[in-house]
Formats: C-alpha cells, sequence, structure tokens
C-alpha cells in the first residue's frame, strides 16, 4: 500500500509539560490571559445573555486571585445558597442575589457598587 496514511497514533500522547505535569492538550499554561488592571471598584452586574433567559450575579474589579477568590466565591455561593463559577477573574453566581452580594461586598471592600440596569 504506497498511498497508506497514518490515521492514529500514541506517538506523541505522553508528552507532558515540564510546569504543571499535565499532558500537552491539557495544559493551560500558556493559555492564561493576564488580568486587566483594576479601577479599585469592584462592580456587580446581572446578565442573561446567553444563558437561555436564566440570570447569574457578575462580580469584577476583585483584587484577589487564587486560592483567595476561590475562597470568596465559596463564602458568597453559600450566602445566596446557589451555584456559581469563576470564569477569567469574574465570579458568576446563579439568580438574581445583587442586593445580598452588595451587603456582603461591602463589608470587605471599600468601592463597591451595582452595574448595569
Amino acid at each position: 500500500m504506497p498511498e497508506s496514511r497514518l490515521v492514529y497514533s500514541t506517538a506523541n500522547a505522553n508528552q507532558s509539560c515540564p510546569r504543571c505535569g499535565k499532558t500537552l492538550r491539557k495544559c493551560q499554561c500558556q493559555e492564561q490571559k493576564p488580568r486587566l488592571p483594576s479601577d479599585g471598584v469592584v462592580r456587580i452586574s446581572r446578565e442573561t445573555k446567553g444563558r437561555k433567559g436564566k440570570g447569574v450575579c457578575l462580580i469584577s474589579g476583585l483584587p484577589l486571585e487564587g486560592a483567595e477568590l476561590t475562597r470568596l466565591a465559596k463564602e458568597l455561593k453559600a450566602l445566596c445558597g446557589t451555584g456559581g463559577t469563576i470564569k477569567d477573574g469574574i465570579i458568576e453566581i446563579q439568580g438574581d442575589h445583587r442586593t445580598a452580594l452588595l451587603a456582603a461586598l461591602e463589608k470587605r471592600f471599600e468601592k463597591v457598587k451595582l452595574a448595569g440596569a
């Protein structure tokens, strides 16, 4: 078969990233986006776009990173009794809990405000 071509190979499948140890396909070391500089204001907004009408509260401008951000997100989710996630340094809390989030964040940060309508 002179015209055969390679269909599947595991030759490069076992290569791993030297920084995180994951396979190169799953490595996110190179994909980390630099965070935008914050103006010192924590903003709480509500968004429904791309969520089939379901609303989420977005908390942006937080001066936290890594484990501190994860810990804060966990506390806020427990406060609201709902789920959520962290994407690109922005905490997403399911549902419309802007007033409860505003009260909780005003205790921790100096400048907190509701953004959007």
